[in-house]
C-alpha cells in the first residue's frame, strides 16, 4: 500500500515525535508497518477483546503504543452522547469518554469490520446496525481527532453502495484522496482501501461531516426502526444530484478497483465454467 500510495510518509515528514490513531489494531500488521516507518512514531491503539470476540494481536509489545481493549462502537460520550435513554439494552455499556478534545494525531487507521465471532455479546437491535455504527464511529472520531494536514486510511467495501458513495463524495471536499486495492489479497471481494491526505480536519466541510456522522450513529445507537430506515434513506433526487456532480470523478477513480475485482473474478474457481448467458451452458 505505501509504495503505491505513499500513506505513512505523513509520519516521515514530521517535525516532531508523530501520533498515530488505529481503532481496530489486531491483528496488527498496519500499524506495526506504520512504526517501523518511523520509530519516533506514538501509538493510541484499540481493539476488541478476546473474550468478547476480537482477533488477538500479533505484534510484539511496543513500549510507544498504548493498546486499550474495548468496542469502540459504544464510545458514546466520544460521539457526543452525555446522557444514556433510561431502558436501553446497552444501559450499562457506555464507556466514560476516551479521548480528550485536545488530542490529535498524524495518521489515524480506520479498518475494523463487524466480527461473526463476538455476535453473541451484541444486543440484538445492533445487528442489522452494527456496520454502520462501527464505520461511523470510525469516520467521525478519526476525522474530530485528526491533525490538520493529516492522513486517514479507511477500509471500505462495495463501491457502488450509496453510503460508500457519499462518504467518498464528502472526503473529496477536504482531502486529497486515493483508492487502493491489492491485486492478490482479497482481490475477489468488494473490498479496498481509502487513503486521504492533506485532510483539510478543521474546514467547514469537514466540520459538518463529523457532525453528521455522530449523528447517523446516535440514530442507529438509540432510534427506532423506522427512525433508522429514514435516516439511511436517499431519495432519487439525492441519487441524481449526486451522480451528476460525483459520477464522473467516481468512475475514474473506481476504474483501477473494479479492474483488479473483476480479473481476480474471471478466475476464480465458482466462475470458471459457469453459463455466461441466460440459457444453459
Amino acid at each position: 500500500m505505501h509504495k503505491a500510495t505513499g500513506v505513512f510518509d505523513i509520519l516521515t515528514t514530521s517535525t516532531d515525535n508523530p501520533k498515530i490513531l488505529d481503532f481496530c489494531v489486531a491483528p496488527g500488521g498496519y500499524l506495526e508497518t506504520s512504526m517501523w516507518h518511523d520509530p519516533r512514531a506514538q501509538a493510541t491503539a484499540f481493539s476488541l477483546g478476546t473474550d468478547q470476540g476480537g482477533h488477538e494481536i500479533l505484534m510484539p509489545p511496543n513500549p510507544r503504543i498504548a493498546v486499550k481493549f474495548m468496542d469502540i462502537t459504544m464510545l458514546a460520550a466520544d460521539m457526543g452522547v452525555d446522557t444514556i435513554p433510561a431502558g436501553h439494552p446497552d444501559f450499562a455499556n457506555f464507556p466514560p469518554r476516551e479521548l480528550a478534545p485536545n488530542r490529535f494525531f498524524d495518521l489515524v487507521i480506520c479498518d475494523g469490520q463487524v466480527l461473526r465471532t463476538n455476535v453473541h455479546a451484541r444486543a440484538e437491535y445492533r445487528e442489522s446496525r452494527e456496520a454502520t455504527r462501527l464505520t461511523l464511529t470510525q469516520l467521525a472520531l478519526g476525522l474530530d481527532h485528526l491533525t490538520p494536514g493529516g492522513t486517514m486510511v479507511v477500509l471500505l467495501h462495495h463501491m457502488e453502495t450509496w453510503g460508500t458513495l457519499c462518504l467518498m463524495r464528502k472526503m473529496h471536499q477536504f482531502a486529497s484522496v486515493q483508492l487502493f486495492k491489492h491485486p492478490k489479497c482479497h482481490a475477489k471481494r468488494s473490498a479496498f482501501y481509502m487513503i486521504a491526505t492533506k485532510v483539510n480536519a478543521r474546514c467547514p466541510q469537514a466540520t459538518d461531516a463529523i457532525e453528521e456522522w455522530k449523528g447517523i450513529w446516535k440514530v442507529a445507537t438509540f432510534g427506532s426502526e423506522e427512525a433508522y430506515r429514514d435516516v439511511m434513506h436517499a431519495s432519487d433526487a439525492e441519487v441524481h444530484s449526486l451522480l451528476k456532480d460525483f459520477g464522473p470523478r467516481l468512475v475514474e477513480n473506481a476504474r483501477p478497483i473494479w479492474v483488479i475485482q473483476a480479473k481476480a473474478l474471471e478466475k476464480a474457481s465458482f466462475v470458471k465454467g459457469a453459463s455466461r448467458g441466460w440459457g444453459p451452458s
